[in-house]
């Protein structure tokens, strides 16, 4: 059914392509709004029947997902808006602060349930029990499980986090029906009747967990997190390719959301090659970038010696003098500057981010490394972090 609902209105199949992914944003919202509405109707006329705070709860919870759908509509439209002079990488991050407001719902659902939970724990009341109410119930899961795989599977093909918001809400709903389920049975057959209040709260805390985790995921995309290896791993490997390229570094990858990524890096190039014939490789390099992972890419050309057997074999020493000191650390941009009594190694150093030590420290610890096996060797270093 879900191949079949997204075959008849995605037509295109570029997941990337601003549109497509509107066309993505605008069914989930729509389907969500449709199965929460009916959804809503049923349990608001069944918990007012049984007298349950679950399941009305529940209801009103189904009218809240049906406003957050709203918001997953708008989200898409908002974000396929093109560039303009005032948001020049275009409006791709809408999808994030629609999802950030969808995680509202989720944590407005966690609250209220709790409030009236505990209200219900001070105030108990009876609840009525019937087959009609347990079997609508039931469908109500199954309902909610088939969104929660609709939206897990449109989240797989777009990577948008609003259908990962709007999927885990999905699945807190199959929680929190399941426990109603449970009070409903407890406090229909046993004495004890504050079971509908303590299971609710329990459900509430469940869903308020889930809802933080979804907002750590939307906050880290917002602030910049880590780029994906995979990303990264296919960006070096199309750059080594060229033999001309002989390393890279200073990989910096910006999101600016979905089909929105601009990257940039370091290209370690020969020193003694023609520049023309460099420029020229490093466009191609670009371009070929920028078609197969779909990234705007610019590449920064660093000369380095790579014939000199003298020089190669200093970066060799190098090279092993800072592994010997940590095995996590690297370097690049090695030069070397020879004097009448002593010789400068220039480079830059990446050590790991939150690394214990000061850099001062690593710095004096390494120059006396050095003395102690090179004494007429001078460290010129600059000690930078690692943007991947």
């Amino acid at each position: 059914m879900t191949d079949l609902i997204i075959r008849l209105f995605i037509k295109d199949s570029d997941k990337n392509d601003l549109k497509t992914r509107e066309k993505y944003g605008t069914l989930s919202g729509t389907v969500g709004i449709l199965c929460n509405i009916i959804l809503c109707i049923f349990k608001f006329v069944i918990g007012t029947v049984s007298n349950s705070v679950s399941i009305t709860a529940d209801a009103v919870n189904n009218l809240s997902d049906a406003s957050s759908n709203v918001v997953t509509i708008f989200g898409a439209k908002l974000a396929g808006k093109p560039v303009d002079d005032n948001h020049p990488f275009g409006h791709g991050r809408m999808e994030y602060i629609s999802a950030l407001i969808v995680s509202f719902f989720i944590f407005l659902m966690g609250f209220g349930l709790g409030k009236s939970s505990i209200e219900k724990i001070i105030n108990p009341q009876d609840v009525k029990f019937s087959i009609f109410t347990l079997i609508v119930l039931i469908v109500s899961i199954a309902v909610k499980l088939w969104m929660a795989f609709f939206n897990g599977k449109l989240f797989k093909i777009t990577g948008n986090v609003n259908m990962k918001a709007v999927k885990q809400d999905s699945l807190n709903d199959c929680i929190a029906t399941a426990a109603t389920i449970a009070a409903l049975l407890i406090s229909s057959f046993t004495p004890f009747k504050r079971a509908d209040g303590i299971i609710g709260i329990i459900v509430a805390v469940i869903v308020v967990i889930a809802g933080i985790g979804i907002v750590k995921d939307i906050i880290n995309n917002l602030l910049g997190k880590a780029p994906d290896p995979e990303l990264v791993k296919n960006i070096e490997e199309i750059m080594l390719a060229e033999s001309d390229i002989a390393g890279v570094h200073d990989l910096i990858v910006h999101d600016y959301g979905p089909g929105r990524i601009i990257a940039s890096a370091h290209a370690e190039v020969p020193c003694n090659e023609n520049v023309l014939k460099l420029h020229d490789m490093i466009d191609n390099v670009e371009k070929r970038i920028s078609r197969k992972l779909n990234i705007m890419m610019c590449i920064h050309m660093d000369p380095v010696v790579v014939d000199d057997e003298k020089i190669n074999s200093y970066k060799a020493m190098t090279a092993e003098m800072i592994c010997s000191y940590d095995s996590s650390f690297s370097f690049h941009d090695f030069r070397v500057v020879e004097g009448t009594t002593h010789t400068n190694f220039i480079f830059d150093l990446v050590i790991p981010h939150q690394y214990k030590k000061e850099n001062s420290v690593i710095l004096k610890e390494l120059r006396k490394s050095f003395k102690e096996t090179y004494p007429d060797i001078n460290l010129v270093v600059t000690i930078e972090h690692s943007f991947i």
